[in-house]
């Protein structure tokens, strides 16, 4: 299955008027170059290779749109063809050099996710770091630029979205007002947690005694920090440090205890996420985009969909874990989960476990409570690497366990060779135990390298075929000779088209129709456990010390909780699992790629473009368009670029698909939410629960589960009427370009032969280009296996 980055719909631009459009300036050659500069030689030349060719092949593209349009330019009576010709031209020389491949570090509070990052970027205290208390407060993405300056842009809440949060903050602190002494004492408040935070953040923006202010009164203070009116405030310096000290009290938590007044801090509730840029990274290529998502949300709900879509748009997603918490916690493993969803609702493809702090190691317990190896450890560092393989070994097969049950056995992350890394940003610096290479930090910059070159490639060939179809018609639209009763061959292939389209709807439902019995089967577990299920969410074991605020929030936002210190709360999850337990491995075959006959979807697409391109190759041999290869070869092309279009398309439904369970089941049960939301007084606690324990019983007997599986069962439905509907529209659209080819209505168009024969060229060099970067692969392989491996570090 082709990366999702690449995913855009490539069906035929509609005509549209407005012609006369400046296509975008180009990059300049020193600034493309500097893309370049944190690859190895041998791949910069391939990545220079794809540059030239695609930098050509717009130049191409441009004079043919600029020949095209001063041919037109002062006719009122432009033909469809000519107009959807020019269209697509504008549109392939905007099209995006490379969309950006986004890599999530996720992990649980002092990880190490910012330590990583700064390695990676070869900056030791770029972003802050603070051990094992909480750090980065929000989401940050790093990425690296032509610009000059380091740069930062802190986006915040919009005026409408920190009201709502506000809203619910007010609520959550004043419930302490309305409860007599006797609930106080029963349900005493969690002051590390919901409370405190609510607290602190109106402090913070509103000043001392904010906490004790209601909603209305709020919203008639001035806050205490200068809040721009673009909710953005860019940050610039000339040297990192200088950056870093500046970011700092944006994206650090601040303490509770700390009593500063800056600016910075002030603004701090509302910050929704910040980018970083760096300039002309010699190790973070331009066009990857490094992501730290802490936590596991956000209260506020625009940051919790925000985390939600952030987790969703990666292409990759690097689960971060302390050495000293992957064996005893579970903190991980839930993360993991997540990590696994991503991969079945959004574009993620590869999971990864990143192992940090592995110097960590305490020489003489590990060797009393060391149970394999026959070889005798004499120091730390053996310890280490020996113990860095062992967990390598463990958690691989259990990852990879996880994942073929929920992604089936044919999916591309299982066929990665690395699924753990065993790295250490410490030892990367001080290399006193372990060299550069054994702290892991190279093969993770390899690791973003080889996607990034990956993906040039395949986005280049892409480019370059669809360029070189678009000028093969080009060249012929104003031609004058047309085949006779050519109209009666495409009428035919439009009859063809219909009855394969028909075909390809019965192939779509029979594949739909495998999730019909795990939906079936999940549904009947799912009302078999739920009350089991609810139990364990709303019954703590020491009471409801510490649970009455949490609840409160839980039923505020519709069944959900997310803070920076305790664990996700999702009743509305919780009880659709047993589903998602059942459908999970099939969900994956149908939207995976190699799944066995009938189950995956993108064959039966596949199919049916083959069955499509072959007829065309016949209809031509056959009627004499072997006379006019350039008609034949367009077709062909265009079908490809629709068809292969519709994958982006299809992965974007998925997520609405995957979700529509919890969706449907969060929908049905938010009236008891907002009646168990203002419940005050004494037993406020027990009384919540009874009402959310009320409102799922009386859901359930009104078929809450079953009306969920219908609600999926019609997104599937809603999925399969779109993907046919792309196809008739936009091949009946392709089709009718094609018969205006040779009416002569055009005929002094533009000659574009120069352009046609360059872009013929473009055409074959893209095939010498493949072929020398697979020499040039190889050459390198052969090197690194004769380079000598580096001995251990001396130490100081």
């Amino acid at each position: 299955m082709a990366e999702p980055e690449d995913f855009v719909d490539q069906e035929p631009c509609p005509v549209d008027d407005n012609l006369f459009k400046e296509p975008m300036k180009k990059r300049r050659r020193s600034d493309r170059d500097q893309r370049f500069r944190a690859f190895p030689s041998v791949e910069q030349s391939s990545l220079k290779e794809y540059e030239k060719l695609e930098s050509r092949t717009k130049r191409v593209l441009s004079n043919t749109y600029q020949k095209l349009i001063h041919s037109v330019f002062l006719d009122d009576n432009i033909p469809n063809g000519v107009k959807y010709l020019i269209n697509r031209l504008l549109a392939l020389i905007e099209k995006p050099s490379l969309e950006p491949i986004y890599i999530g570090l996720f992990g649980s509070t002092g990880a190490g996710k910012s330590s990583l990052i700064n390695a990676i970027i070869q900056q030791e205290m770029f972003l802050p770091v603070s051990g094992e208390s909480i750090c980065t407060s929000c989401i940050v993405q790093v990425s690296s630029g032509c610009c000059e300056q380091y740069e930062a842009k802190i986006h915040l809440l919009s005026d409408q979205e920190w009201k709502e949060e506000l809203r619910n903050l007010t609520k959550l602190l004043h419930r302490m007002e309305e409860l007599g002494g006797e609930e106080e004492e029963e349900e005493a408040w969690d002051k590390a947690d919901v409370v405190e935070e609510a607290a602190w953040k109106l402090q913070m923006l509103y000043g001392s005694g904010a906490e004790r202010k209601s909603y209305e009164e709020l919203l008639s203070v001035k806050p205490t920090a200068k809040i721009p009116t673009s909710r953005v405030i860019t940050l610039k310096a000339d040297e990192a440090g200088e950056l870093s000290g500046k970011l700092d009290p944006y994206i650090r938590t601040q303490r509770r205890d700390w009593n500063g007044e800056s600016a910075e801090t002030q603004v701090w509730p509302l910050i929704k996420h910040v980018e970083v840029i760096l300039p002309k990274s010699m190790l973070l290529p331009e066009g990857v985009v490094l992501v730290d998502i802490p936590g596991t949300g956000d209260f506020n709900s625009k940051r919790d969909e925000m985390w939600k879509k952030t987790i969703d748009k990666c292409s990759a997603i690097w689960v971060v874990s302390d050495v000293e918490r992957v064996s005893g916690r579970r903190a991980h493993e839930v993360l993991l989960n997540e990590s696994i969803k991503a991969c079945q609702r959004g574009f993620c493809r590869d999971v990864a476990l990143v192992i940090t702090k592995t110097d960590k190691l305490h020489l003489p317990e590990y060797l009393r409570e060391r149970k394999t190896g026959n070889q005798t450890i004499q120091s730390k560092r053996e310890a280490v690497l020996e113990r860095n393989e062992m967990i390598k070994q463990q958690k691989s097969r259990i990852l990879k366990e996880k994942l073929q049950i929920k992604l089936l056995s044919d999916s591309k992350v299982l066929e990665t060779s690395d699924l753990v890394f065993t790295v250490s940003a410490q030892e990367y610096w001080q290399q006193a135990l372990l060299t550069e290479e054994e702290t892991e930090i190279p093969k993770l910059r390899e690791y973003i390298r080889t996607r990034l070159l990956d993906k040039k490639r395949r986005r280049v060939t892409t480019y370059v075929t669809e360029a070189f179809g678009l000028l093969l018609l080009t060249d012929r639209f104003n031609s004058t000779e047309s085949l006779p009763n050519e109209h009666l061959y495409l009428s035919g292939l439009r009859r063809f088209l219909e009855e394969k389209t028909q075909l390809l709807e019965k192939a779509i439902d029979q594949c739909f129709a495998h999730i019909q019995h795990p939906l079936q089967e999940g549904v009947r577990n799912a009302r078999a456990s739920y009350r089991h299920i609810l139990g364990t969410h709303l019954v703590r074991s020491r009471g409801n010390q510490g649970f009455h605020q949490t609840l409160k929030a839980v039923c505020l936002k519709n069944g959900t909780y997310a803070s920076r210190t305790l664990s996700r709360i999702d009743l509305n999850q919780a009880i659709t699992q047993p589903i998602y337990n059942q459908i999970d491995p099939v969900f994956g075959g149908i939207f995976g790629a190699r799944t066995p006959t009938g189950l995956a979807l993108m064959p039966h697409i596949d199919a049916f473009k083959h069955s499509l391109q072959e007829q065309m190759a016949e209809v031509g041999i056959r009627h004499g368009w072997k006379y006019d290869s350039s008609k034949r070869s367009f077709l062909i092309q265009e079908i490809s670029a629709i068809l292969g279009g519709l994958e982006g398309h299809i992965l974007r439904k998925k997520r609405r698909i995957y979700e529509s369970l919890t969706t449907s089941v969060q929908n049905d049960l938010k009236p008891c939410y907002e009646e168990a939301a203002q419940i005050t007084g004494k037993k406020a606690c027990e009384r919540m629960k009874d009402v959310i324990r009320r409102g799922v019983e009386e859901q359930v007997a009104e078929g809450m589960f079953e009306r969920a599986q219908e609600r999926m069962q019609h997104q599937f439905q809603q999925l399969k009427n779109g993907i046919t509907e792309k196809v008739k529209g936009s091949i009946a659209t392709m089709l009718t370009l094609a018969s205006s080819q040779g009416t002569g209505l055009y005929k002094e168009l533009a000659d574009v032969k120069s352009e046609y024969k360059e872009m013929e060229k473009l055409h074959r060099s893209l095939r010498e280009a493949a072929e020398n970067a697979m020499l040039r692969r190889g050459m390198q392989h052969f090197l690194l296996g004769m380079s000598p491996s580096k001995s251990a570090p001396q130490k100081t």
